[in-house]
This record gives C-alpha cells, sequence and structure tokens, in this order.
C-alpha cells in the first residue's frame, strides 16, 4: 500500500524480525523464504536491485542469496550493490549466490568443466559452523555448472564434493557464509538444519512467527489504524476472505460489515452456502448483492484473460462502493489478498504473470483505502491462522478459487449457457474427488471450458460439443505445483458422469501440465 494510505498494505512486521531473500532469479527463490517461515522466522523476498542503504532501512536480520540462471562473469549477469557486504548484515549465499559472494568478496570462480546436476555427496573438510553436528558425508541436491575454486581472503573453505572444491565456505567475524548446494529442497535430507543453524547461531533470529503472533500484531495494527471508522469487506466464502474477515472482526467487531458480491460466475450452489455459512459462524454484518446480471453484461464480447480480470476487478469494486453507501460511509476495505497474489502480479522483482482482480485489477480511482491483512501470507500460513481463529473447517480447507470465478475458467467470451455448462461439470469433479478421499490432498482440482466446440457420437446421432479439460494439481503453496496423479478409475468416473449427464459436453481432456511452465489457472 503506498505511503499516503497509511493502512497496512505491504506488511505490519518490521523487517528488523526479518530475513530478505535476495532473488537472483532462482526457481527456488520462493522455496528459500518458505523454508525460513517455516523455521518461524519471517521472511521477504526483494529483487536483486535492492541498495545497501534500503537494506538499511530494512534493518533485517540477515540476508539470503537465491541462486540464479546466469554465471557471474557473463555479460548479462546478475550484480548486487557491493557495499551490502559492507554493512555487517550477516549473508548466506545459495548456489549463484554462493557464487556472486565469492567473486564479490575476491574470490575466484571458473567453468572448470565439470558441472554437478542432483544428488551429490558433501565432504566437511574443515571445522564449520553451518555443518556442526552434521555428518562429516551428506547427501546434498546440486544444480551448477561454474564452481568457486578459490575462496575470498579470510574466507576458509569447509565442504567439498568431486565436482565442486569449495562447495561451502565461511567467513565467521564478517558473518558470511555460502553454499553451493541447495539446502532449501527435500534432496538435500539436512538442508533444514543448516539453514536454522544461519538463522538461529549466525543471525539470532528468535522462531517468533507463529500463527498466534501474526494475529496479535494484525489486530493490533487494525485497531489503532481504523479508529472510530467503519470497515467493509469482500467476502467470497473462500478461506482467503474468511480468514482476513475474522481477523478484522477480532480487531474491530460491529464497525465491520461483510459485502458478499454475487456476480454470478460461482460454482454450483456457492452463494447461498456462502450466506449460510457467514450468517450462522460469524457475528457480523452480511450484506448479499445479486449482480450477476451486471457482471455478464459488462463480460459480452470479452475474450482476452487480461481484460476480463481487469473488468470484473473495476465492477466488483463499484458494486462495493454502492453496497457501501447503504450501510453507512465506509472507509477501508478488506480483502484477502495473498503474498503470492502480489508475487505474480508483478514488483520489481517479479514479471507480471497475470493480474489477480485484488491486486493489479483495481481501478486508480478506486474510494477505499485497503486493509489486507494476509498480503504477506502463503496459503498454508492463512490456513494456520485459519485454525487458530477457530473457524470452521470447511472453510478453513476449501480448495482455493480464482477471484473471477468460473470466469478465467471459460477461455473465451463468458455468456450464460456456457456458465452453467461448466457449473454442472465443475460439481461432478469436486463430487468425485471428495468421494475418493483426495480433496484434502489435491491443492485444486476443476474444470475448463474452452469456447471451442468438437465432433462426438452419442447413441445413434452426430454431436458438436464443447470438451471439457479437467485440471488438478498438487502445490503448497501455489507458486510452483505439479500435476495431481489422480487414479484411472476416478478419471474415468469423472468422464463418464460429465458426458453423460452434461448437456453441451462431448469430450473430457486431464491437463497433466505442471507449473512451470504452465499456470495452476487457464487464464
Amino acid at each position: 500500500m503506498s505511503d499516503d494510505t497509511g493502512v497496512p498494505g505491504d506488511s505490519v512486521f518490521t523487517s528488523a524480525d526479518s530475513i530478505l531473500v535476495v532473488d537472483f532469479g532462482a526457481q527456488y527463490a520462493q522455496l528459500i523464504a518458505r523454508r525460513v517461515r517455516e523455521a518461524h522466522v519471517r521472511s521477504e523476498i526483494v529483487p536483486r536491485s535492492i541498495t545497501a542503504e534500503e537494506v538499511k532501512r530494512h534493518r533485517p536480520l540477515g540476508l539470503i542469496l537465491s541462486g540464479g540462471p546466469a554465471s557471474v562473469y557473463s555479460d548479462d549477469a546478475y550484480r548486487m550493490d557491493p557495499t551490502i557486504l559492507e554493512l555487517g548484515v550477516p549473508i548466506l549465499g545459495i548456489c549463484y549466490g554462493h557464487q556472486l559472494l565469492a567473486e564479490m568478496a575476491g574470490g575466484e570462480v571458473a567453468n572448470t568443466g565439470t558441472a554437478e546436476y542432483g544428488k551429490t555427496e558433501l565432504e566437511t573438510v574443515a571445522d564449520s559452523l553451518l555443518l556442526a553436528e552434521l555428518p562429516m558425508s551428506q547427501r546434498v541436491w546440486m544444480s551448477h555448472r561454474d564452481q568457486v575454486t578459490s575462496p575470498p581472503p579470510g574466507f576458509i573453505c569447509v565442504a567439498s564434493t568431486d565436482g565442486a572444491a569449495v562447495a561451502a565456505m565461511e567467513e565467521r567475524e564478517r558473518r558470511l557464509y555460502g553454499v553451493q548446494f541447495h539446502p532449501e529442497v527435500a534432496h538435500t535430507p539436512r538442508g533444514n538444519e543448516i539453514l536454522k543453524r544461519f538463522l538461529y547461531e549466525v543471525c539470532g533470529a528468535s522462531p517468533t512467527w507463529t500463527s498466534h503472533s501474526i494475529i496479535e500484531s494484525q489486530v493490533g495494527a487494525i485497531r489503532e489504524l481504523v479508529g472510530e471508522d467503519r470497515v467493509i469487506c469482500g467476502l467470497s466464502g473462500g478461506v482467503d476472505s474468511a480468514v482476513a474477515a475474522a481477523i478484522v472482526a477480532e480487531a474491530i467487531g460491529d464497525q465491520l460489515t461483510c459485502i458478499f458480491v454475487d456476480h454470478g460466475l460461482l460454482r454450483a450452489g456457492e452463494a447461498e452456502q456462502v450466506e449460510e455459512t457467514f450468517r450462522s459462524h460469524f457475528e457480523v454484518d452480511l450484506v448479499r448483492v445479486k449482480a450477476a446480471d451486471r457482471f455478464l453484461e459488462q463480460l459480452e464480447g470479452v475474450t482476452e484473460p487480461e481484460e476480463k480480470r481487469k473488468i470484473i476487478g473495476e465492477t466488483f469494486i463499484r458494486v462495493f462502493e454502492e453496497a457501501a453507501a447503504s450501510v453507512g460511509d465506509a472507509t477501508y476495505l478488506v480483502q484477502g489478498t495473498l503474498y503470492p497474489d502480489v508475487i505474480e502480479s508483478g514488483s520489481d522483482s517479479a514479471a507480471t504473470i497475470k493480474t489477480h482482480h485484488n491486486v493489479g485489477g483495481l481501478p486508480d480511482d478506486m474510494q477505499f483505502a485497503l486493509i489486507e491483512p494476509l498480503r504477506d501470507l502463503f496459503k498454508d500460513e492463512v490456513r494456520a491462522v485459519g485454525e487458530e481463529l477457530g473457524l470452521p473447517e470447511e472453510i478453513v480447507w476449501r480448495q482455493p478459487f480464482p477471484g473471477p470465478g468460473l470466469a478465467v475458467r471459460i477461455i473465451g467470451e463468458v455468456t450464460l449457457e456456457r456458465l452453467e455448462i461448466l457449473r454442472s461439470a465443475d460439481s461432478i469433479i469436486l463430487e468425485e474427488i471428495r468421494r475418493a478421499g483426495l480433496y484434502r490432498d489435491i491443492w485444486q482440482a476443476f474444470g475448463v471450458l474452452p469456447a471451442i466446440k468438437t465432433v462426438g457420437v452419442q447413441g445413434d446421432g452426430r454431436t458438436y460439443a464443447y470438451p471439457l479439460m479437467v485440471r488438478a494439481v498438487t502445490s503448497e503453496d501455489a507458486m510452483t505445483a505439479d500435476w495431481a496423479r489422480i487414479p484411472y478409475e476416478v478419471l474415468e468416473k469423472i468422464s463418464s458422469r460429465v458426458i453423460n449427464e452434461v448437456p453441451g459436453i462431448n469430450r473430457v481432456a486431464y491437463d497433466i501440465s505442471s507449473k512451470p511452465p504452465a499456470t495452476i489457472e487457464w487464464e
């Protein structure tokens, strides 16, 4: 959130309690941040362009330099402000970060022609703070071509592998550390212990990043910010908006009014379920606004995905502004924006993958200041906070659903006919996933309806109807995802039921793409 609003848009947590993960284009940058948080220490991903002055303003406990795809000596190598090394802040370089640290501190990095990819045996060769109490020989995960051939002055090589003479190095006086391997991945079995030693022993961090501390900090900040003002919450029924609403309700009670915009893009029976659930579990005002016709009218003829998201975001806010007028003047709008939403919607350190309707899709002339109590959290952290707040299991563990709803699961123009077809098919998918006992194991399972038609045969006649794509993925935080290995018999049941029970579909296919290179949603 911009400074002029004064609301907790970025975070109410101080960077002085945090580890900054400097992103050098690694596929594992988000994973490093997650591993730090799993050690109950707050982490924040920052761009490689961060300056020493900006680091000083953050006042972090330490820095972790991520891996990256480049060579430190290539023309397009990602660099870092060299004066950061003079700040006295503890630094851990991983893979590319290890090589960059070595090169910046006066060591030597070279391509020796010996690359390492995959599982590798690491040998501890000197007394080490990071590797203390670990086996002298252990398995680690490598992914590199270049290597540090000579550590910088003052650094000690503490571990080697067959393909990396300096697989780990330490300069304890300046608290600078580097490892060629990846401690953040599961393929390095003792990696979490190495990271914890850096966090606790080197940086002096304490394991205080917990659900309780998150709630306590947000509740206090919201109370101080809001004062006696009224607040409205954009309630969708999903876990994100539900937890956001619960935190704000904890902070300000009856100053909160939840507005549920029924935009007609929800799954089968969902609008009624949302209303029933929140009226029975929350002691707050709930206003349901039925606006399906308005959203469909705005989406008429629109096929471009980003345009859909922006139209839905702006229409959503306009409906809110009108609804707010009917419940009294409201100054603030609560949204369930998550950290992955912010990263994917683009920042200095991340290209725009897609605009989330509750981040980049908001209109410039919006009349509310935002309160986003979950903006700093990954999905699993949100669920943990929801459980701490005592929310019902059916809310906390509900699979993620995009804010723009089924509009981004119809590839092409959104029409009432296509919505009804997809709603019916999607309900069958979820019913069979639950029946198979897979609902909690799968991050998301849903249907996608491309606005094309294919030839089929049913009975004695030829059909010309829509195909249905079934998409199901497993994930920890939606930053990366793998396609779910659903048993064939479950897929067969889904296909059979959809084709036989949903008029307008004559073909079912299963999407086996992972993220990356695909995204979870198709649009």
